[in-house]
């Protein structure tokens, strides 16, 4: 079977969140299974530099595509990588990629993303095209990758293209929260009757949702964990897509939520290179030395008696650090330390930075994003913080179990698919949940937690039943096999 990957992002060649973890890993999985598998990303900057990093060339195809985009023609060269045998293909457009940042800066997103994107969409059509890949799936991500169902349903020529006639949409939303919303005008840009712009097409709320218009027109729609399927059904989590999401699932297969997994062989503690000690199962004391050296390195009092909260997390109002500033004085009254890494908005880059100022020895914070740090966290703390509004999936707490990081987390979305309270369940529980997004509930979450690292016994026990869950793409790649499969052999 032959799948084409169309994506924004993908690890290691560019990363913003977790969509390039899975863009990384589920192919080769797939390929595993006996697909023929190819990746088409831009060639952004970001890209340019990881390939040097990881000592890799891109060799230049000598294939040219042109795409018409309002009313102009915008050229692309097609450049090829091998990422451990598998093929992705790089779109080039400077004007569109050469830029420092992939979808946005700072101040907020770029102008033209309907147009960078639009482009990335019709272009991958056209290079399967140039390359004679004629894919019998072609498997889009979020909404940067929309108009490739939108166009084969309604732009003129590439919905007639014969090459595309058998081909089926999988259309993936990695987090319903980002939409692709853009004036009602930019139909025009791509070449799209107006008589798609109504509520059972792309129209929304008076704009075009090109997220919309994946999960319209692709035959079918995936997300990347049974919960955040059905939450996003509801006017709580829908965004203003849960009317759209009850009706398609109406048809049975139509939406269906398969769990992310993670990469084993990049996140294994007895192999990583930037841990201070490699360490096991069988070897928790090597846990013990690496939270020890992360103490010493990020500033903290070097006490392994402390309980260590870690968190490495975008800075944004979905990962509830505000909740997280709220607590500290709490959280410090109970006698833990915390580390927090991540990047993201200015506000909240400030309340850390303040509270840094304000409990030095016992709160760390590392504002930007730092691999090898990541992994020290990872590895070195007791518990792993996610206290999110909302999580389609997350990968964060699957990577923490790895290491025996026991995750404390809200009940909602793809965490509730992979962390079982232990106060519940003592004899299946793997980390603690809380469920009302509140200061109070949290700190219950803590202190429940907290009650069982005082027993060591009782700790060591839970860090050894983390680390043996198993959380690799194996089981995911299957399901997601299994669903290609049906659409194929599915009479149109």
């Amino acid at each position: 079977m032959k799948v084409l990957f169309v994506s924004p992002e993908m690890e290691p060649l560019a990363k913003v969140g977790g969509l390039a973890d899975v863009v990384g890993a589920l192919p080769k999985e797939l390929e595993n299974l006996g697909c023929d598998v190819r990746v088409i990303i831009p060639l952004y900057d970001q890209v340019k530099e990881n390939l040097k990093n990881l000592k890799l060339k891109a060799k230049n195809l000598r294939k040219e595509i042109t795409v018409c985009l309002d009313w102009l023609p915008f050229k692309g060269n097609v450049m090829e990588a091998n990422l451990n045998g598998l093929t992705v293909y790089l779109l080039r457009n400077d004007n569109f990629f050469n830029r420092e940042y992939i979808y946005s800066t700072p101040q907020g997103d770029y102008q033209d993303n309907d147009m960078r994107f639009g482009f990335l969409s019709l272009g991958a059509l056209e290079i399967a095209k140039a390359l004679d890949f004629k894919p019998d799936i072609i498997h889009c991500h979020d909404w940067q990758t929309a108009l490739v169902p939108i166009s084969l349903k309604w732009r003129r020529h590439v919905k007639e293209d014969p090459f595309f006639l058998d081909s089926k949409i999988v259309f993936t939303i990695h987090n319903i929260s980002y939409q692709g919303l853009f004036p009602r005008e930019t139909l025009e840009k791509f070449g799209l009757p107006w008589y798609v712009f109504t509520p059972q097409g792309i129209e929304f709320y008076g704009k075009i949702s090109l997220l919309k218009g994946g999960v319209v027109y692709g035959d079918a729609v995936t997300t990347v964990s049974p919960n955040y399927a059905e939450e996003i059904k509801t006017p709580e989590y829908g965004n203003g897509l849960d009317g759209i999401l009850r009706w398609i699932s109406q048809e049975s297969n139509k939406l269906v939520g398969i769990l992310n997994g993670i990469d084993y062989d990049a996140w294994d503690p007895k192999t990583d290179k930037a841990l201070y000690v490699n360490y096991g199962i069988g070897d928790i004391n090597g846990k013990l030395k690496n939270k020890s050296e992360l103490q010493n390195e990020l500033g903290l009092y070097a006490d392994e008696g402390k309980p260590l909260l870690g968190m490495v997390s975008r800075l944004t109002e979905q990962k509830g650090i505000d909740l997280v500033v709220e607590a500290l004085p709490q959280i410090f009254d109970l006698g833990f330390q915390v580390v927090i890494l991540g990047t993201g908005e200015e506000k909240y880059v400030r309340m850390l930075e303040n509270a840094k100022s304000r409990y030095k020895g016992n709160l760390s914070v590392v504002i930007g994003f730092h691999d090898e740090i990541a992994r020290r966290v990872y590895a070195g703390c007791d518990m792993f913080l996610m206290p999110s509004r909302f999580e389609p999936c997350g990968l964060g707490q699957m990577i923490a179990m790895r290491y025996g990081s026991i995750p404390v987390v809200r009940g909602t979305g793809g965490l509730l698919d992979s962390v079982r309270d232990y106060s519940v369940d003592r004899k299946h529980g793997n980390g603690f949940v809380f469920h009302l997004f509140s200061k109070v509930s949290f700190l219950d979450a803590l202190t429940r937690a907290l009650l069982v690292y005082e027993n060591r016994e009782g700790w060591i026990g839970l860090i050894i039943r983390a680390m043996k869950e198993d959380f690799s793409w194996k089981r995911s790649s299957e399901k997601y096999l299994e669903l290609y499969k049906k659409l194929v052999n599915r009479e149109s």
